[in-house]
C-alpha cells in the first residue's frame, strides 16, 4: 500500500533521540494507528508495548531483535516483527524512511 486514504494525521511531531528519529501518527476511521517517519544513520534501542510490523519503504538497516544475538539486514521494500512488551535495536546505515503498525 503506498497511501493512507480517509485518514488523521497527528500535527505534532514524535521526535527521538534528538531528532535524528521523528514520525507522524495516523490514525485510521476504525481507531487503529500507524506512524510514519524518518530514521538518521545511528545507533538506536526501542522499547514497546504493543507487537509492531516495521516496514522500511527506503534505506537500509540492521536490526537485532528480543531474544536473538544476530544482527538481520533489512532494506527498502523489507519489514519485521517486533513481539509486544519487548525491546529491540537498529543500526541505520542510511536514512531510512518507515511505517510502523501497531498490533492488538
Amino acid at each position: 500500500m503506498s497511501e493512507f486514504t480517509n485518514v488523521t494525521v497527528e500535527k505534532k511531531a514524535n521526535v527521538y533521540f534528538d531528532g535524528r528519529v521523528t514520525s507522524r501518527t495516523v490514525i485510521f476511521g476504525d481507531g487503529t494507528r500507524k506512524t510514519l517517519g524518518i530514521m538518521l544513520p545511528g545507533d538506536y534501542e526501542f522499547g514497546t508495548d504493543k507487537a509492531e510490523v516495521m516496514e522500511i519503504t527506503a534505506g537500509a538497516l540492521t536490526v537485532q531483535l528480543p531474544g536473538s544475538d544476530e544482527w538481520v539486514a533489512v532494506t527498502g521494500g523489507g519489514s519485521f516483527d517486533v513481539p509486544a512488551t519487548s525491546r529491540f535495536k537498529l543500526n541505520v546505515t542510511e536514512v531510512v524512511d518507515y511505517c510502523c503498525s501497531y498490533l492488538d
